[in-house]
């Protein structure tokens, strides 16, 4: 009979362990890099010299950002860069070579450095609710059986 409960003992302590591990949310400041125009495939866009790697306009912005996916807030406004697609490999430009790939390709530079609407407020929306609703569940409502002590039947 002890070796029994010693074993269900051991056996609970066990699962309690396992149930108990905590998921970590990783959340803090990450660089966004996003493609916003398409450059010609010509040598004057290539990121080596003769190579088959052309690249695009893209935006640089950092953000501080909660499970990858939800941006709670941008640290640093966005710029234009130079950037390969589905890499993160960007070239910084200067004011006089940014303005050049901007007329050569017209393009509107404040249209460009416009950020997405969930980008710039998505996160705070959500965090707002999530607030909002921890908030909600900590004030304490009326129970139903207080409600129904409360009334009482009328003698006929």
């Amino acid at each position: 009979m002890t070796k029994k409960r010693f074993l269900i003992t051991i056996l609970t302590l066990v699962a309690t362990i396992t149930v108990s591990a905590k998921v970590r949310i990783p959340f803090g400041k990450i660089d966004k890099i996003e493609i916003v125009a398409e450059l010609p495939d010509n040598e004057k866009y290539t990121a080596t010299e003769g190579g088959k790697d052309y690249l695009d306009l893209a935006t640089l912005h950092q953000e501080y950002n909660i499970a990858w996916v939800i941006p709670a807030w941008v640290t640093q406004e966005p710029k234009l860069v130079l950037a390969k697609k589905d890499s993160d490999v960007y070239y910084e430009l200067t004011e006089q070579q940014l303005a050049e790939i901007i007329k050569d390709n017209k393009l509107d530079k404040e249209s460009l450095l416009q950020l997405g609407l969930y980008t710039r407020y998505g996160g705070k929306v959500i965090l707002f609710l999530v607030i909002g609703l921890i908030i909600y569940g900590i004030i304490p409502g009326k129970d139903d059986e207080e409600e129904a002590e409360e009334v009482q039947p009328t003698k006929a």
